[in-house]
């Protein structure tokens, strides 16, 4: 994959997270900020930051949530970046489902 893919691969992914979790901040006490090409999703209580971001020397989306760091590649055949059997969507939901100690869809 080429620069300019990942450039859009990552930004369609992200742009797609901040949608759903803004759909989600309607029924669960988070916030999801959008800037510089990175998503924050911030907590309140108990506090916390998880951070999702694109690396793009690495064609490589990184997740920092519970004091971990996660490393997303793109997967072709989902059409989705993927790491461990879990899609970027499916990952941030049960993080921040872990976080708010109820079930969250995205």
């Amino acid at each position: 994959m080429d620069d300019k893919e990942f450039q859009t691969h990552a930004s369609e992914a992200l742009e797609d997270l901040h949608n759903r979790l803004g759909r989600a901040t309607e029924e669960h006490e988070f916030e999801a900020d959008f800037n510089a090409g990175a998503l924050a999703i911030e907590f309140e209580n108990p506090p916390a930051k998880f951070v999702v971001s694109p690396n793009a020397p690495v064609k490589q989306i990184w997740v920092s949530a519970h004091m971990k760091s996660h490393k997303l590649d793109w997967d072709p055949a989902r059409g989705a970046f993927a790491a461990n059997g879990q899609t970027l969507v499916d990952l941030i939901a049960e993080a921040v489902g872990k976080q708010l100690g109820t079930a969250v869809r995205l």
